[in-house]
């Protein structure tokens, strides 16, 4: 549908004022045909370029986008807003939602109390208790009055308040709102403070070493029901998510890749989105892989009599001969990791780690071969532009090279490991 012409023109009017004398007025109009009723519309402006804004207000809504005045001075919610809108088709709703308790830490108030509450309140608006203190932010504050030594306090108040981590991670955020505002509204921004207070140590993140995720994933080819669930991160390096939302029709035995471009939610539903747009991506597979893929697509339970699923729940056990009754629907995570992941770490007395340190083992490994850092963050749905854009093409050639890498290298530790024992 063709977006309705605006046109702004000029109107004297003639009016008698009070006391009898005749007072000449210049008006700016613009015209336009709404779009929902077909009837002509016109409004007055008193000025020229009162009438301008609100024509380029009507072809920003008629185009479905929200028009920006740049010549206005917006305050810290509404820079906030704005950059929230722009995030928006790029990222996942449920990582929008995400953001809004970071949000209300920067535009507030902010509740005193327990990280749950803080949430909560960031979402329904609710407190606690009556008497529980709200404590002002930046919202109100016009992006060109903030200065430095604000923001610093303002970090110093978030670090104390709700801890060092939460604090640098929102001022990092914060820190690409007011460039967002700065391009898109023109109004100058203040520098961020530096040397700002760093959170303690952060404990080092357990991973598997190469000889045991071998040994992971020499059980699994014995364990038909249950290993492919397990040595599908290690060989893929996915997120849990894109794990339990992939499907059959998403792996090509022909080309020999996966295509990862969805999501499974908390609540089972499929999200045809990954966390950011780099997330969709191709896999190739590796030999282990492919086999166990192969040998599962034989056994994995069906839904309706049909392949769907890569990962389903396993529905329930019947009488012999009987198949297994419900299986073949979502596998929710909280399930995947009871009745999947803990298992085998106690059957096998591995140090246990958790489902997405199967996707740092994947990183690390393909790093420790040699594998080029661009096609690493290829692989693993990195958003990180200045390598992955650098090495796009490269990545795409390489990709079963590396995967071939990352298959030799578990092997030969699982074979020198069998050798030992």
């Amino acid at each position: 549908m063709k977006p309705p012409r605006i046109s702004i023109t000029t109107w004297n009017r003639k009016r008698r004022s009070a006391a009898g004398k005749l007072v000449r007025q210049k008006r700016h109009c613009v015209g336009y045909i709404c779009p929902e009723t077909g009837h002509k519309r016109r409004l007055s402006f008193a000025t020229k370029a009162k009438a301008e804004v609100f024509g380029q207000v009507l072809s920003a809504e008629f185009a479905g986008e929200r028009y920006f005045n740049p010549n206005t001075n917006p305050t810290v919610a509404e820079v906030v807003t704005h950059w929230i809108d722009a995030k928006r088709g790029a990222v996942k709703s449920q990582t929008i939602r995400g953001y809004q308790p970071l949000m209300k830490i920067i535009v507030g108030p902010l509740l005193q109390g327990s990280p749950q509450q803080r949430v909560h309140h960031a979402l329904t608006g609710e407190k606690p208790h009556r008497d529980t203190k709200l404590l002002l932010m930046l919202g109100t504050f016009k992006v060109s009055e903030l200065t430095t030594a604000q923001l610093r306090r303002w970090h110093n108040l978030v670090r104390e308040e709700v801890g060092a981590h939460t604090a640098n991670r929102v001022m990092s955020m914060l820190k690409g709102i007011l460039a967002l505002a700065e391009e898109d509204f023109g109004v100058r921004v203040c520098s961020i403070p530096t040397n700002l207070a760093k959170r303690k140590s952060k404990p080092k993140k357990e991973i598997l070493m190469l000889e045991e995720v071998g040994e992971l994933i020499a059980f699994a080819k014995t364990d038909k029901d249950r290993g492919i669930y397990y040595t599908f991160p290690f060989l893929t390096g996915v997120r849990v998510s894109e794990q339990l939302g992939l499907l059959w029709d998403d792996i090509d035995f022909d080309q020999n890749v996966i295509t990862i471009c969805r999501v499974q939610e908390r609540d089972g539903s499929l999200t045809e989105a990954t966390k950011t747009e780099a997330g969709v991506r191709d896999i190739p597979m590796t030999p282990i892989l492919r086999e166990l893929l192969l040998a599962w697509r034989l056994i994995c339970p069906r839904l309706d009599g049909a392949l769907y699923r890569v990962f389903p729940g396993p529905g329930r056990l019947q009488p012999w001969p009987m198949p297994r009754k419900g299986g073949g629907h979502a596998l929710l995570y909280q399930n995947f990791r009871r009745r999947f992941w803990l298992p085998v770490f106690a059957k096998l007395g591995l140090p246990y780690v958790t489902p997405h340190s199967a996707r740092h083992s994947f990183i690390s490994t393909l790093q420790a071969q040699g594998i080029e850092v661009g096609l690493v963050a290829k692989l693993a749905g990195h958003s990180n532009p200045t390598v992955t854009l650098g090495h796009y093409t490269q990545a795409v050639r390489g990709g079963a090279d590396a995967m071939s890498t990352l298959d030799q290298a578990f092997s030969t530790e699982t074979k020198e490991t069998a050798n030992v024992r």
